[in-house]
């Protein structure tokens, strides 16, 4: 029965909490007090009374309970709790300690400090955004993904987890997202030399990708290209790819692509997402008309290296770091 009792107390607890903040109506507050009155007097059991609260309080209110259950990209938009001065202060306090861990290696350590923070006090930006530094630390860059999600949906101009966002999305080599997110960083922090070191890092792999796609999954860094181009068979069908009217107007794209003010020989969006489109479209029809040569050269692009991975920028004196 104590089981129950907690669970009643934390269903008492979250109606008393939306009748005084929860900013509804006066018929849904009328209709709360009756449901309340109701399991109150059912189950004896008065939140205010020091002795129950002692006996049943639970250290998560019932919301945050729920909310831990959900997908996390849901969180932000159901959490109704408004932390109390002494939560946010608690919260600060653990997300200070967890940056320690941060810079000690300890990530595990971090990454329970942060959501000590969150708990207590799920509406602020930067405990979601260093969570999910200490997410990648740990190699898990879709938790990453989604703690900055909730940062932006909380604060869409947190330019730190537009860049934590690109780290993570590089692990996954979604190069073509990550590059949008340094794009969207560098926007809000146009001063940011590593924001800036790091799009550029995801604009060559992004072109690197554009040839391996299909072939490997991976970048062509280090690929035989002399190889593959004196091979009679790959010769013939690139002959006859490239006198499909369809090939011939992606080419066009990607060449007028590198002339709209980006410089010799370096794609402007549109050249680049041409690029990409007519490698993938060359794997296809490559992968249909001669799965042999695919799988020779997927067994060259394999194990080959990825070059120069994004980097977190530098330290600094911000207090919501």
């Amino acid at each position: 029965m104590a089981d129950v009792n907690k669970l009643v107390f934390s269903i008492l607890s979250f109606l008393d909490d939306q009748k005084k903040h929860g900013n509804l109506s006066d018929d849904q507050v009328e209709s709360i007090e009756v449901a309340y009155q109701c399991l109150e007097s059912a189950y004896k059991i008065n939140v205010h009374d020091p002795d129950m609260q002692a006996k049943y309080q639970v250290q998560r209110n019932l919301l945050d309970i729920f909310n831990s259950q959900m997908p996390s990209t849901d969180f932000a938009s159901l959490s109704l709790h408004e932390a109390s001065l002494e939560e946010k202060q608690e919260a600060e306090d653990w997300k200070n300690k967890g940056n320690d861990f941060m810079k000690n290696n300890k990530f595990s350590d971090a990454l329970e400090c942060y959501a000590k923070a969150i708990n207590l006090d799920g509406k602020t930006a930067v405990y979601y955004c260093n969570r999910a530094a200490a997410y990648s630390k740990l190699n898990k860059p879709q938790l990453a993904i989604d703690d900055c999600n909730l940062a932006l949906t909380i604060d869409p101009s947190y330019s730190k987890a537009y860049g934590r966002l690109g780290i993570a999305y590089t692990a996954i080599n979604d190069h073509e997202s990550a590059r949008e997110c340094y794009r969207k960083a560098l926007e809000l922090d146009p001063d940011n030399q590593s924001y800036q070191n790091n799009l550029e890092i995801a604009e060559q792999k992004a072109r690197e990708f554009a040839f391996g796609a299909g072939f490997a999954g991976g970048p062509a860094g280090g690929f035989d290209m002399g190889g593959l181009l004196s091979n009679p068979a790959m010769m013939n069908m690139a002959s006859t790819m490239m006198a499909n009217p369809e090939m011939q107007r992606m080419m066009a794209n990607i060449l007028s692509g590198t002339t709209q003010g980006q410089g010799e020989g370096v794609p402007s969006e549109q050249g680049l997402t041409s690029l990409l489109q007519a490698g993938q479209q060359l794997a296809s029809q490559m992968q249909q008309q001669n799965p042999d040569l695919v799988a020779q050269i997927r067994s060259q692009f394999q194990g080959q290296p990825t070059g120069q991975e994004p980097q977190e920028p530098p330290k600094d004196s911000e207090s919501n770091q």
